[in-house]
């Protein structure tokens, strides 16, 4: 058996091989090059991504939370606020430049400071309803104890006038039956005592009026100082209670949308300015 060379069926392997080679090289450039197109090409132009943002943006700075406590709903609303402008800044259509970042920097620090106020405001609610409960419990034992000391200072009234009042007339009693006896006696000496003892009555029976006249004044003006301490300190429990129904009623509705307003407000200004301080070519307008 002679043994042939097979110099040509092994030219021919090299060349199939070189060719699949340089297919594959042919191939894998063009994967390549597809794919550098694929990422340089923007999927949205610049002005579809600004409608995108800010559509975004208006939706979240409008948003409304239904049920307290609201700041519930905070975390969550933060989280889609800055992915929203995290996809925005992360788009090849959109340079975004130092001042931007730091614009959106300080809102987001403004926003959250502002909600984190709201929250604490919220911590405060239970606290508001057990202060207003105990005040509305304190102006009705303020009514009580008003009137508890008026019928207090009624009856020590009416028992004062009652025992002047008796005594004046016991005096009045005496005055009469003494100017009796006095017209009734005849002899000098007796006549001169009779009529010293009913002076001195009589001078009894003004002093008693005087003091009757002095104590009704007195229960007036006690009467008087009671009343007005007891306004005083009704209205002072009055104007708080109307305060923590009104701060309650505040807390009870979303007053977190002014602020959420006013980051979306920002937020689109500095988007706006972006594009007017960084003008894009027109094919990406």
């Amino acid at each position: 058996m002679s043994f042939r060379p097979q110099t040509g069926s092994r030219r021919n392997a090299a060349r199939q091989y070189s060719k699949s080679a340089h297919e594959k090289k042919a191939k894998e450039k063009r994967r390549s090059g597809g794919k550098y197109l694929l990422e340089e090409t923007p999927e949205f132009s610049a002005k579809e991504v600004v409608e995108k943002t800010l559509g975004g943006l208006s939706k979240l700075g409008n948003q409304v939370f239904a049920l307290s406590p609201f700041s519930q709903y905070f975390d969550d609303w933060l989280v889609n606020l800055r992915q929203i402008i995290s996809e925005f800044e992360s788009n090849s259509a959109i340079n975004v430049d130092e001042q931007f970042v730091k614009e959106r920097s300080q809102i987001f620090l403004d926003v959250e400071g502002a909600l984190a106020e709201k929250r604490l405001q919220e911590s405060n609610l239970t606290g508001d309803a057990k202060t207003l409960a105990d005040n509305n419990h304190l102006l009705v034992e303020t009514d009580k104890e008003y009137a508890e000391k008026t019928r207090e200072l009624s009856s020590k009234r009416n028992a004062e006038v009652q025992r002047l009042t008796h005594k004046i007339r016991e005096l009045e009693d005496d005055v009469a039956s003494q100017q009796e006896i006095k017209i009734s006696i005849f002899k000098p000496i007796a006549r001169k005592k009779a009529a010293e003892k009913l002076a001195q009555t009589q001078q009894n029976l003004e002093s008693t009026k005087n003091e009757l006249e002095v104590a009704l004044q007195s229960f007036t003006a006690e009467q008087e100082k009671l009343h007005d301490s007891y306004e005083k300190k009704k209205q002072e429990i009055t104007e708080k209670v109307e305060s923590l129904h009104k701060e309650l009623e505040r807390l009870e509705t979303d007053t977190s949308i002014d602020v959420r307003q006013a980051a979306f407000n920002a937020l689109a200004n500095a988007v706006n300015a972006l594009l007017q301080r960084t003008p894009l070519p027109p094919e990406q307008q």
